[in-house]
């Protein structure tokens, strides 16, 4: 079943509605030097960022990073030789990726954290005898 006229109308329609308010893509490239994809907006504001810090796009080559489309509405980014898609709304509140994906980082970045409470509260878990053990469950 295909999309019909109708549908394909407001379908533009609210793409129209979202490029009056949300700037969009005006240019985009991968700089070698600096290890950034570099976005260009119609506001004349720029934003940058590490691939690493993107979901599809950590551990990327500079090869594959610099083969970088816009989308035809200018709010997309579409990285070909990795078959990977940014939303540039989505980056504008600072969201790299699934939910999960930035859990997981987020997740990652606390477990290395070294403060004075996590050591103290590691020693009274040891104290204690550590972790307890799973029980299987049936």
């Amino acid at each position: 079943m295909g999309i019909t006229s109708k549908e394909f109308k407001e379908a533009g329609e609210r793409m129209d509605a979202l490029r009056t308010s949300t700037p969009f893509a005006t240019e985009a490239h991968y700089d070698r030097k600096s290890k950034s994809v570099i976005i260009k907006l119609s506001n004349g504001l720029g934003i940058f960022f590490s691939p690493e810090d993107a979901q599809g796009l950590e551990g990327a080559t500079d090869v594959q990073l610099s083969d970088v489309e816009l989308t035809p509405s200018g709010l997309g980014l579409h990285f070909e030789k990795l078959d990977a898609d940014l939303w540039i709304p989505a980056l504008l509140e600072g969201s790299f990726g699934s939910r999960k994906w930035m859990a997981a980082r987020l997740g990652a970045e606390g477990g290395k954290a070294r403060s004075l409470a996590k050591r103290t509260a590691a020693r009274a878990n040891g104290a204690l005898g550590g972790r307890p053990r799973k029980t299987a469950t049936r």
